[in-house]
């Protein structure tokens, strides 16, 4: 600790991002990176997008990525936001639309950078317990707060909420802003998207990272009510008027142009995912019901931090949380049909 800091950092414990870790013959699956690389489209693009245009600085508004995010959405670009990732989408939604004088309410097992944010911006919050399935339960989200905020398909579990209880907190908290963190959507989930045009209290937030395979560009994005874009655009602008520059823009719109390609690899994704789950159940693992690019699973005579740890010793990577509930499961992401059937063999190994 410095005597340089202000009291606020001195109070921090930041978030911890998944391990990066540089090993030789490294099965990965611990970032729920997506196992396919960016499309051709892309790739090119940043080829062409990598000129003399550099020296200046790109679009602040980011118009075009924007009009091609409506366009595919079916809405207008004044309901569309984009930011340098959605981690930093959501910050900006931290501070612009989450601070309220009731507190802010997300499940207790969730994205661990909430609680994070409410810490950095002073935002008070109360957490809302899953059910024994580990699934939010609308009903338990009663009462007066002051904003909603959840995963969905939930990480780490990887369950999601159906679209009907969506609509029932949106309905429920007509005052309260309700944001839908949709990181994992495309591998299985419903998107709340479609609700926008009816419900003005609605953010979805999403990201280019996982379903298009640009988490090195860091590109995320947000959908709502133009008001709720409006907030959201004036913090940016009194934080940073460039968050992304001309590749991540130019990646980020040829990525929405590939819908073939898109196609294809999320469908990869989705079928090693149903194959692993078959393949852990195999072993007397229980698997939650995932429609992400992740499983989160346990084994009733196995501890999860043991087995991290074997796994790790073997090669292979995988997420382990030492927290209240989950402490006995491992997440493990997607990876291609090579890399879960290394994954495989080394649970078979160490069972």
């Amino acid at each position: 600790m410095s005597r340089f800091w202000s009291n606020i950092v001195s109070e921090l414990t930041p978030y911890i991002p998944g391990e990066q870790p540089k090993l030789p013959d490294l099965v990965k699956l611990n970032t729920n990176e997506n196992p396919y690389g960016p499309s051709p489209q892309v790739l090119a693009a940043l080829h062409e997008a990598a000129n003399d245009s550099l020296r200046l600085y790109p679009d602040p508004s980011a118009s075009e990525l924007k009009q091609t995010l409506a366009d595919y959405h079916g809405l207008n670009s004044a309901q569309v936001f984009v930011g340098n990732g959605s981690d930093e989408v959501l910050a900006l939604a931290f501070m612009a639309l989450l601070k309220h004088d009731a507190p802010l309410l997300f499940p207790d097992i969730s994205y661990s950078f909430y609680p994070v944010y409410c810490k950095l911006y002073g935002i008070d919050y109360r957490t809302v317990a899953l059910d024994d399935a580990m699934r939010i339960r609308p009903e338990d989200y009663q009462g007066p707060c002051g904003a909603i905020i959840f995963p969905n398909p939930n990480a780490p579990t990887g369950v999601d909420l159906p679209l009907a209880g969506v609509e029932t907190l949106l309905r429920a908290h007509p005052d309260a802003v309700v944001v839908v963190d949709e990181a994992y959507v495309d591998f299985g989930g419903e998107s709340a998207v479609a609700l926008v045009e009816r419900y003005p209290n609605l953010l979805v937030v999403q990201t280019f990272s996982k379903s298009r395979s640009l988490a090195g560009l860091r590109v995320g994005c947000a959908f709502g009510h133009a008001d709720l874009i409006e907030a959201l655009e004036r913090v940016k602008n009194s934080f940073n008027s460039y968050p992304l520059d001309r590749l991540a823009l130019a990646g980020a719109v040829a990525s929405l142009h590939d819908e073939a390609y898109f196609q294809q690899t999320r469908q990869a994704v989705i079928a090693s995912r149903e194959q692993l789950t078959k393949d852990l159940a195999a072993l007397g693992f229980e698997v939650l019901p995932s429609v992400a690019n992740f499983v989160f699973a346990r084994h009733p005579q196995h501890d999860a931090a043991q087995l991290a740890a074997g796994l790790r010793a073997r090669c292979v990577i995988v997420r382990h949380f030492n927290a209240p509930r989950i402490s006995q499961y491992l997440r493990i992401s997607i990876g291609n049909p090579a890399e879960c059937a290394a994954l495989m063999a080394a649970l078979r190994a160490l069972l």
